[in-house]
């Protein structure tokens, strides 16, 4: 017989492995920190500052002693995080750098041919070029390289053919990025920074036993999962290996079927490991508000965020403002195991203030004046972690639910 999970118990236990169900509170730097990454997976990062970076507000919204200066030491002194891509760019732990060996073979082969479909020329003539420049001289970035070459404006779309053979040699593993200046990419030689003198023994695994651990690392963040979402998790196996590796697990016994009851009723089916509805019930989440990132790990699959939660969010960043729903960086609010609306802000940072444009509650949802109370700890806490004196609220700032 499959076994069912109700609503409320798959958003705890989607919550708990997500590092959002017990209080934000703890130590948020050292061991202490790269541990919340280990747990969550990866971090992804992003430019956009209209607050405080992704990164930085996915790490505060679980620890709010989290400062940014923690992360950078973490990742460019003590070498303890690299960076590359899952579903986009993030840090990694470096314990997991033997596993992405895999990713470099298949970035290389996909991005040889983007490039080419994009008229890139030249961009494979640069390679030797730009490893020379970097073995000789030290670590750059792309404002280092092709100082000969025609500048575009800076996007990708734009790039000139050394900036090309930079992104090239990083996501396929020849070079790494050791930070970042200003959010620009500083990379050096990998057998220089990592595979000889950081981990000498992180030898490239075979791919089989890579995808295995793919899917079991998805599985154990996730806590339940269709093969389709242990895929997308890392954004390195491909579904067809991830649906090998669910019947596989299945016949074995290290897996179950399941179904969880999504928030309009239908059923949907899943795999999880067959002790997961065996240990103690979780406690109810915390009930304080926390301000998410719209790239926070728990919100990253829009469609699962609907199904659980019946939130229904969309980043409006690319979309012309004046067909914007919302707003262009709205961030959603999450009470206890529900999300309970969005809030559109941002800092002013020559006035030293957070300012409020707008807060949609959810339907069904009372803005009541002790959830009042609890936003504006919140925002108080996040205002001083932005460097922040104050928030205020524009007029007509509370709306109705779209």
């Amino acid at each position: 017989m499959i076994r069912t999970l109700d609503t409320k118990t798959a958003r705890r236990i989607f919550l708990d492995r997500h590092a959002l169900a017990e209080s934000p509170s703890g130590p948020a730097k050292g061991d202490d920190l790269l541990q919340m990454i280990h747990r969550l997976g990866f971090v992804q990062l992003d430019s956009i500052n209209t607050v405080a970076r992704a990164h930085d507000m996915i790490l505060f919204s679980r620890r709010p002693t989290y400062r940014p200066k923690n992360l950078k030491r973490l990742y460019e002194k003590d070498r303890a995080l690299f960076e590359h891509w899952t579903h986009d760019a993030a840090v990694i732990p470096m314990a997991f750098y033997r596993h992405w060996h895999l990713r470099f073979l298949r970035d290389a082969d996909v991005l040889k041919a983007r490039y080419k479909n994009w008229h890139r020329d030249g961009f494979e003539a640069r390679f030797q070029t730009v490893l020379d420049q970097i073995r000789d001289h030290g670590p750059v970035s792309s404002s280092d390289v092709g100082k000969d070459e025609k500048k575009g404006s800076g996007g990708w779309w734009d790039w000139h053919p050394s900036k090309t053979a930079l992104e090239y040699l990083w996501r396929s593993g020849a070079l790494t990025v050791v930070g970042r200046s200003g959010f620009k990419k500083v990379y050096d030689l990998t057998d220089r920074v990592i595979e000889r003198d950081m981990c000498p023994g992180a030898l490239p695994c075979e791919a089989e036993e890579t995808v295995d651990w793919l899917c079991n690392a998805a599985l154990d963040r996730l806590g339940f999962a269709t093969s389709g979402e242990l895929a997308a998790f890392w954004d390195t196996a491909s579904p067809a290996e991830t649906r090998a590796w669910c019947e596989r697990g299945l016949q074995s016994g290290m897996l179950e079927e399941a179904q969880i009851t999504c928030t309009d009723g239908r059923l949907r089916k899943v795999v999880m490991r067959p002790d997961l509805l065996d240990k103690p019930p979780l406690a109810p989440p915390s009930s304080r508000i926390r301000v998410l990132s719209p790239f926070d790990p728990a919100l990253r699959d829009r469609q699962r965020a609907e199904r659980l939660f019946g939130f229904d969010y969309r980043i409006e960043v690319f979309v012309p403002a004046a067909k914007r729903k919302y707003g262009y960086y709205v961030f959603p609010l999450l009470e206890g195991d529900r999300l309970i609306g969005r809030i559109d802000m941002k800092a002013d940072r020559p006035a030293r203030t957070l300012r409020v444009t707008a807060l949609w509650p959810e339907r069904k949802i009372k803005w009541s004046k002790s959830r009042q109370t609890r936003l504006d700890a919140e925002l108080d806490r996040l205002s001083r972690f932005a460097d922040l004196d104050q928030v205020s609220f524009q007029d007509g700032w509370l709306r109705e639910a779209k």
